[in-house]
């Protein structure tokens, strides 16, 4: 298994075009940096940027995938040391609002301890360890349900029967152990190491990128869950490149330029997809504009609903123009916001960065779609995957309430959670190759697999950054 170190990539502000960033001779096709030429607004800087990433090449080991001695590794180095995203600010609003959240065998209670507080504890009780709470819920106070110790929403030891029976237990040292907490974006992350790197230094790319599209004043309108038969890894990989949309996706190709995309890696932590649409795919026959605009409104999730507007495309404005004004005026009127200032890329196109090791937000200034990956318990041949869709709204009005998880089954379509649309059916596509990747990857004679090195650079980042966490144990 490879153990190299991630080089800081080089960055340039503006190419010509992709294509300069050797090794990665792209496709015949316009490049991204070519069509934000062509914007009818100013474009954000940070879409500007462009990565030029040396990583290694080697083939990597498939048991990184199948091995539950791998699993565990990763479990011991990698999960206790990285910052996870646990839930959403919104769903815990109220003091005594709590979240579980739960990796591998460890399990946490994101509580709100006060307005302004919000503390994770490990979920086991000090006296014979069983979990405080199994779901979701409200406490005043958190009562083990085996013998009635009980602890305050701080976390601080109250009481407990018959305590003149433990004179070796103070409430000085009997609090319940708590796992670091970083607020941002509406989001609560966790760390379970004793002394994390701090959040602001771990996710500083993210942080800034995101200042243009922040995602605290949003509300989660989605929210479906799904267990996934294949690996956590083999599962997230399948969202951060596009490569494989000409094969699992072909109904996006007449408006998904999906060999256009450009990868870019900021740093250890952070990397980005940008896939354009209103561009089509250099691997399919022309399409005209109108076919594109069809073909994007029936298949893609990506344009606002119900729109009222005209999708006739005039003769005198390419497709990609008259798709996002449509969506300017949709999303604005969506959100009761101006959105006449935002980039044509901004309203459309599937911009996608990763925070290492599994929380994947899509930015931009139409609904933002957000992924997390995880082992699912200590089967390495299953994994959790979430699915959000964050809706903004404008500073005058309420915040929403955010709507409940949509659990689906390891046996249930994800187009049995019709608040997705078509994005349904285009994950479900995926779900098509995910198990047979799994059986694969433990079927092969090879027992490695071979990365591309542009498209697939994104998963290179994210073995290259694992590397940093378990090289001195493999």
């Amino acid at each position: 298994m490879s153990t190299d170190t991630l080089d800081p990539p080089k960055t340039t502000k503006k190419p010509a075009n992709i294509s300069q960033a050797k090794p990665t001779d792209r496709c015949p096709a316009i490049s991204y940096q070519e069509v934000l030429d062509t914007d009818s607004r100013p474009v954000p800087e940070e879409l500007r940027i462009v990565t030029i990433a040396d990583l290694p090449d080697e083939p990597i080991d498939s048991e990184r995938y199948t091995s539950a001695e791998f699993h565990k590794l990763e479990m011991q180095q990698m999960w206790s040391r990285v910052w996870q995203m646990a839930c959403r600010e919104e769903e815990i609003p109220n003091v005594g609002d709590y979240s579980l959240y739960e990796i591998g065998d460890s399990s946490l209670l994101i509580t709100r301890t006060d307005a302004n507080t919000i503390k994770a504890f490990h979920n086991s009780c000090l006296h014979r360890g069983r979990t405080l709470r199994d779901v979701d819920g409200h406490a005043k106070e958190f009562i083990c349900p085996f013998h009635g110790f009980t602890w305050n929403l701080d976390g601080t030891f109250k009481q407990a029967p018959c305590e003149w029976d433990f004179p070796q237990c103070t409430e000085s040292d009997f609090s319940l152990p708590e796992a670091h907490v970083a607020l941002w974006g509406g989001f609560v992350f966790i760390n379970l190491a004793d002394e994390p790197q701090p959040f602001d230094d771990y996710a500083a790319v993210l942080k800034q990128h995101f200042k243009r599209w922040p995602l605290d004043h949003c509300w989660k309108a989605v929210h479906v869950q799904k267990t996934v038969a294949a690996n956590w890894k083999a599962t997230m990989e399948a969202f951060i490149e596009s490569f494989h949309a000409m094969e699992t996706h072909p109904q996006i190709l007449p408006y998904s330029g999906d060999a256009n995309s450009q990868y870019d890696v900021f740093d250890e932590n952070v990397s980005r997809t940008i896939t354009m649409m209103g561009i089509q795919s250099p691997h399919i026959p022309d399409v005209s504009a109108q076919e594109m605009m069809d073909a994007l409104i029936e298949t893609s999730g990506r344009m606002a609903e119900d729109s009222d507007q005209d999708t006739s495309v005039p003769s005198n404005k390419s497709a990609r123009l008259h798709m996002a004004d449509i969506n300017r005026a949709e999303f604005g009127q969506l959100f009761n916001m101006d959105l006449s200032h935002a980039s044509d890329t901004e309203v459309l196109d599937a911009i996608l960065y990763n925070l290492f090791p599994n929380f994947v937000p899509w930015a931009g200034l139409n609904p933002n779609i957000v992924y997390r990956f995880r082992p699912n318990g200590n089967d390495p041949d299953s994994s959790i995957m979430d699915v959000m869709i964050l809706m903004r709204y404008a500073e005058s009005d309420p915040k929403p309430d955010p709507v409940p998880i949509h659990k689906l089954g390891i046996d249930d379509p994800w187009a049995n959670a019709e608040e997705l649309g078509a994005l349904g059916g285009i994950f479900d596509q995926d779900m098509g190759n995910l198990p047979y990747v799994q059986k694969g990857l433990k079927a092969s004679r090879k027992g490695m697999i071979t990365l591309w090195n542009y498209q697939e650079v994104r998963i290179r980042h994210f073995h290259t950054s694992l590397n940093r966490y378990i090289q001195d144990k493999m």
